[in-house]
């Protein structure tokens, strides 16, 4: 099966424009999760994983000015071949351009990116890190207002609007990071 993209030369670029580890990481557990979930609802597992690979990839570049992120992003990830579909996904995933999310693949990438950082939060304060985290655990936190409080909670319940609930969408996003969980160090 030959691949529409690059990824190496998608790595390359991420490691070249994305200097910080847990960034990268975020992006990988990102790309993981867009995989499983298009697995699930029977997406293009391949478009929908690179736009979660590339969805931050200018955040360093645009130094977190929240207003420019994510534009510079889809023109770059254009340069690495995405389609307009997925240029659109990544710049909408910003709220802070006011773009609405129109596909599935828009929704997806607006859930997962901080779901990714949740589950990493949770397994980081297990002494088994991924190895043991259940949905159900994930799930005791996500009611705790106090844990990993940067991440908006209403943003990942947002899965709903593509058909899971969110038990289900937290429980594929463990299941997606733990097979790549050396990669993530977790």
């Amino acid at each position: 099966m030959t691949s529409k993209f690059d990824r190496d030369k998608i790595l390359d670029s991420i490691h070249t424009n994305v200097q910080d580890k847990n960034m990268v990481k975020h992006m990988l557990a990102t790309e993981a999760i867009m995989r499983a979930l298009a697995r699930k609802l029977g997406e293009d597992e391949e478009e929908w994983g690179i736009t979660g690979l590339i969805h931050d990839i200018d955040v360093e570049l645009v130094e977190d000015d929240m207003s420019c992120h994510s534009k510079l992003g889809a023109d770059i990830a254009r340069e690495l071949g995405a389609n307009g579909t997925m240029a659109h996904a990544i710049l909408c995933h910003n709220e802070a351009h006011g773009v609405p999310r129109e596909t599935k693949l828009d929704k997806a990438l607006f859930c997962a990116d901080p779901l990714s950082g949740f589950i990493t939060a949770a397994a980081l304060v297990r002494p088994d890190k991924l190895g043991g985290l259940t949905a159900k655990s994930v799930l005791k936190r996500f009611r705790e207002k106090s844990f990993a409080a940067g991440v908006n909670r209403e943003q990942v319940a947002q899965c709903q609007e593509i058909g899971l609930g969110l038990e289900e969408c937290i429980s594929l996003g463990i299941e997606a990071m733990k097979e790549i969980a050396l990669e993530l160090e977790l």
